[in-house]
């Protein structure tokens, strides 16, 4: 199986930056894909960004304010987000996933809180 642990979090004023980290133990040879989601409070869990082989996608509304990024060496991943807006507020949480008894798996972090003040 595989442990995620995010860390980075935090709160900051709207226009400024943050790095999420999300470290990867375990079975991490197994991941091909590896990304963040986030919740906001009454909101539905939305993928945010995603990279898989070098490949990322984001979901249009940070599209050129966010950027993932793997170290795949590191077992990491990360999230720059830069231009933060408060309805960026959420619960990031980091997702892996990877073939494990045949079938794809997810697997998720605890998540870590980012708070964007106007």
């Amino acid at each position: 199986q595989v442990q995620l642990a995010e860390s980075g979090g935090g709160l900051v004023q709207a226009g400024g930056s943050l790095r999420l980290s999300c470290q990867a133990s375990g079975r991490t040879s197994r991941i091909n894909v590896m990304g963040w989601y986030r919740q906001a409070p009454g909101k539905q869990r939305e993928l945010v960004a995603v990279i898989t082989d070098g490949v990322t996608n984001y979901v249009d509304s940070v599209k050129g304010r966010f950027t993932v990024y793997r170290d795949v060496a590191k077992n990491a991943v990360y999230l720059q987000m830069s231009g933060l807006k408060p309805e960026d507020t959420a619960v990031y949480v980091c997702n892996a996933r990877g073939p494990f008894g045949g079938l794809p798996t997810d697997f998720w972090g605890q998540g870590t809180q980012v708070t964007v003040s106007s």
